[in-house]
């Protein structure tokens, strides 16, 4: 057998292995800021399948290691995940980790669960098979991605000091590579009234009316941006609308708006502002792109803006032909080179810090944050024969 047949072997050879791992994960309830857990539960896998470092850093991340060479891969799935729902929507308890025909159910198994339990067994593959002299693969279950993509490679790169030469990120793709995605930004419109009784409204300046003119502008404005051909169009919705007065009886002295702001390739924040600031001009409005700031499960605080940039890789660029060979020879078939429709860590692996980036995962995204999420084994298996390769050949 050459190496894709031996690597693509043993991934099916330990199938159950992954699918039972992963079933472990999913039984651990794991929202951003409460992975404690699942990172213990992480690292006690990295151990089990002969990693040659496993840790946990600053914030929480859990950082596994095989390899000692300069040349720096990494393979990230975050390991929070979004609430259960309504429980009367799910046909399996979200959090029972069964495995059932050919699939594993229940949150996190596609967002993003999955990712890691396949990680995990690549690693293992890889300490069997070898790993060539001069790469080092990192394996990072990153944390708080839910609540702020990215903000954990932030950490990684600026405080842990790793920095890869490329990272796979293994976010649902269903099997696909995707090589980029829309930007995103979180924008709050604060509008300032002034209260008068409710029998004499022309006496006050309502700012319930304010905003909601603003809010209609809003409309138009998302039906005129900006169209690529890659990553389509960007888009702006309102996501929230808050009012308060003195009393009922009273002219509203307060209403507040958030954005939720999807940029696609050439839109940024200050061209997104810009476009806000030119709607509301001769209002007593306030325009802020929001920060993050949560404390970690480790107890540390670290933050970031609401920004988080576009980013796209060339079809051409050797980390996605590295990709679409290393598919080719696992499956003897070409793979579909796409894009995902929500955001991921790439925001700032690639937007910011500008480290090529490849999406490979399993699962469908469309059973992301969605009741009766699963995933199939049989992507579970693909998907860690697919990174054990990768790091073989990129």
């Amino acid at each position: 057998m050459n190496l894709a047949q031996t690597i693509l072997k043993k991934a099916e050879d330990y199938s159950s292995y992954t699918a039972n791992n992963l079933s472990k994960l999913i039984q651990i309830k794991s929202l951003s800021g409460e992975e404690e857990g699942v990172a213990k539960a992480l690292i006690q896998m990295m151990e089990e399948a002969g990693f040659d470092e496993a840790k946990i850093d600053g914030l929480g991340n859990v950082i596994g290691r095989i390899g000692n060479g300069k040349k720096i891969i990494a393979i990230d799935g975050h390991i929070d995940t979004v609430d259960l729902g309504n429980l009367e929507d799910w046909d399996f308890h979200p959090l029972c980790g069964e495995i059932k025909n050919g699939f594993v159910l229940g949150r996190g198994s596609v967002d993003q669960s999955g990712g890691p339990a396949a990680f995990i067994t690549a690693g293992r593959i890889l300490k069997e098979i070898g790993l060539p002299d001069d790469v080092s693969v990192y394996f990072t279950g990153t944390v708080q991605e839910e609540d702020c993509d990215g903000l954990c490679w932030n950490y990684i790169i600026e405080e842990d000091k790793i920095k890869p030469d490329c990272v796979i990120v293994t976010e649902p793709t269903n099997l696909n590579i995707y090589r980029g995605h829309r930007g995103r930004m979180e924008i709050e419109v604060s509008f300032y009234g002034l209260s008068a009784h409710g029998s004499a409204p022309e006496r006050g300046k309502n700012a319930i009316y304010m905003a909601s003119r603003t809010a209609l502008e809003i409309e138009k404005l998302n039906e005129r941006l900006a169209y690529d051909k890659f990553l389509g169009k960007g888009s702006v919705t309102i996501s929230e609308f808050i009012s308060s007065s003195p009393s009922l009886c009273a002219v509203s002295d307060f209403a507040k708006i958030h954005l939720d702001r999807r940029l696609t390739w050439g839109e940024d924040k200050e061209l997104a502002l810009n476009q806000v600031r030119k709607i509301v001009e001769g209002m007593n409005a306030k325009i802020v792109l929001l920060n993050y700031e949560k404390t970690s499960f480790t107890g540390l605080k670290y933050g970031m803006e609401k920004y988080y940039p576009t980013w796209k890789i060339d079809e051409d660029h050797e980390v996605i032909k590295n990709g679409v060979k290393t598919f080719s020879e696992l499956f003897n078939s070409k793979p579909k080179v796409d894009k995902w429709t929500f955001s991921t860590n790439g925001v700032t692996i690639n937007g910011v810090h500008k480290i090529p980036v490849i999406g490979f995962g399993p699962g469908n995204e469309v059973m992301a944050h969605a009741p009766n999420e699963k995933v199939p084994v049989e992507h579970l298996v693909k998907a860690s024969a697919f990174y054990a390769l990768f790091c073989q050949t990129y």
